[in-house]
């Protein structure tokens, strides 16, 4: 059975999210960017935080996280163990490959730099769950801030290749801009422009649009679709290297 989730606005247009596995009670909130909402969901709820998942270093992911540890000084604080000396005082570091427990299930441990360079994801894989912070976004991916173009595309290939039913838990409400130039990128694309006006429609109503299916990301992402020939002949690389293709999509999306 899956664990409960719930997703959490935070600042501005930010994501935080719980984690509850009910038969043990164990609950895990992946970043902190503000720790008033999560405090009072945490509360509304009536559970105990046991563990804090950080993505990576970035202000807007751990800006709430000394308020919230003060809180509940007994959670244990997982972190790239590559990020330690610019994350919050980590109680395990982690790397790709590695495994940590919350209530009865394995989470593993995916690296996934590109926008920054010490950047992880956690899969869950009995709930069917990947939190991938600025990575992998809804019809989007994060900016390159430390890594490279290469780098960004190897780590979405990595979460690419999780179950379909996987559901993308992202850092941010950027999909109704991602929307507007990803239809730049492929306007032919049928799934897309259903999804840019189901999207319009989610946000019309103050509805989230985070997490996502992965399905749906392979369907409709351009920075997932760079072997798809509308995509390649947006950024002038038809018959290119995906990768080459993705570079060129991301540096678009830069000047968009």
């Amino acid at each position: 059975m899956a664990f409960d989730l719930v997703t959490i606005p935070c600042l501005s247009d930010n994501y935080a999210f719980l984690v509850h596995d009910p038969d043990t009670g164990d609950t895990a909130l992946v970043d902190v960017p503000e720790a008033a909402p999560i405090a009072a969901e945490l509360e509304r709820r009536g559970w105990t935080l046991t563990h804090i998942l950080l993505t990576h270093h970035h202000h807007d992911h751990v800006e709430g996280f000394d308020a919230l540890k003060r809180d509940w000084p007994e959670a244990v604080v997982i972190g790239a163990a590559a990020d330690a000396h610019r994350l919050p005082p980590l109680d395990l570091k982690v790397k790709e490959g590695e495994t940590i427990t919350v209530g009865i299930e394995w989470i593993g441990v995916i690296d996934v730099p590109g926008h920054t360079v010490g950047h992880i994801a956690y899969h869950f894989p009995e709930s069917g769950y990947a939190f991938t912070g600025d990575s992998l976004m809804a019809l989007g991916c994060g900016r390159l801030f430390e890594g490279s173009a290469a780098q960004m595309f190897d780590s979405l290939s990595k979460l690419a290749a999780l179950a379909p039913d996987t559901l993308i838990c992202s850092g941010h409400e950027y999909t109704a801009a991602n929307a507007r130039f990803a239809l730049t990128i492929e306007p032919g694309n049928p799934a897309l422009q259903q999804r840019a006006k189901e999207i319009e429609a989610t946000r019309a109503e103050g509805r989230f649009t985070v997490p996502s299916k992965l399905q749906l990301e392979l369907d409709t992402n351009p920075f997932l679709r760079g072997h798809v020939a509308e995509v390649q002949s947006s950024v002038g690389l038809t018959g290119a290297d995906p990768a080459e293709v993705f570079a060129a999509v991301r540096k678009a999306k830069d000047n968009f």
